[in-house]
């Protein structure tokens, strides 16, 4: 597996409010996009997530997202360490991804940016 980077999650009430923060702090610019009923904005290495409680305890699940170069090479290793793989590989805005539960117990999102 190929790690190309790891991005932290971050549930906020006030997306707005935390932009502005965190594009100041990593000088980055926010890419934005939405994922079901949660707006996410992408600013370096963090995600902010806004939306339905419901759907953000689901989210704060997930320990962080790691970057790979592909989720399909992803999911054969995961597979062969054991992890349970909880959701995909489905496509994503930006390419594809799944959520594996490691055997220590800790869950991982994992994207690439290849077309579904």
């Amino acid at each position: 597996m190929n790690i190309l980077g790891t991005s932290l999650r971050v549930c906020v009430n006030d997306l707005e409010a935390a932009v502005a923060v965190y594009e100041r702090l990593t000088g980055a610019e926010a890419l934005r996009f939405q994922r079901g009923g949660v707006s996410v904005a992408a600013v370096g290495c963090f995600f902010l997530m806004s939306g339905p409680e419901r759907e953000l305890t689901i989210l704060r699940k997930i320990t962080a997202t790691i970057a790979v170069s592909d989720v399909d090479e992803s999911l054969a290793d995961l597979r062969a360490v054991g992890a349970e793989i909880i959701a995909g590989p489905v496509p994503t805005p930006i390419g594809r991804n799944l959520v594996a539960r490691h055997p220590d117990g800790l869950v991982f999102e994992y994207v690439d940016r290849k077309p579904g």
